[in-house]
């Protein structure tokens, strides 16, 4: 019934800027975090920013940290990352997660995020 629909991605130089959206559908109970997520090709999916559902937490991993911003907007029940100064290696399929106050995960399909060089 819940559903996350991502969107934003394409194709990109390097230097240059994306913004990624994901937008929930139906019924989420309670407070949710959200969190965006990336798996390259031939690599593991990793984390790459959370933020909590009033966004007084917020995380970034270290490589995307002072070039990416995550943020929300929950009267949309949308999350965003604001991805700049892109690089070659930050390509990959960008997933968008929400995690319920049960710890229960439901992830959006992805949208593929390439830049080149």
């Amino acid at each position: 019934h819940v559903r996350l629909v991502e969107s934003g991605g394409g194709l990109v130089q390097a230097g240059g800027s994306l913004r990624l959206s994901c937008v929930v559908s139906g019924y989420i109970f309670g407070n949710y975090a959200m969190a965006w997520f990336r798996q390259a090709p031939g690599a593991e999916r990793e984390l790459v920013s959370g933020i909590s559902w009033s966004s007084g937490n917020i995380y970034y991993q270290d490589a995307v940290k002072g070039r990416f911003t995550i943020s929300r907007d929950n009267t949309k029940n949308t999350a965003y990352l604001e991805m700049n100064s892109l690089k070659p290696e930050d390509t990959a399929v960008y997933y968008c997660k929400a995690n319920t106050v049960g710890s229960f995960a439901y992830w959006g399909q992805g949208t593929q995020v390439t830049v080149s060089s």
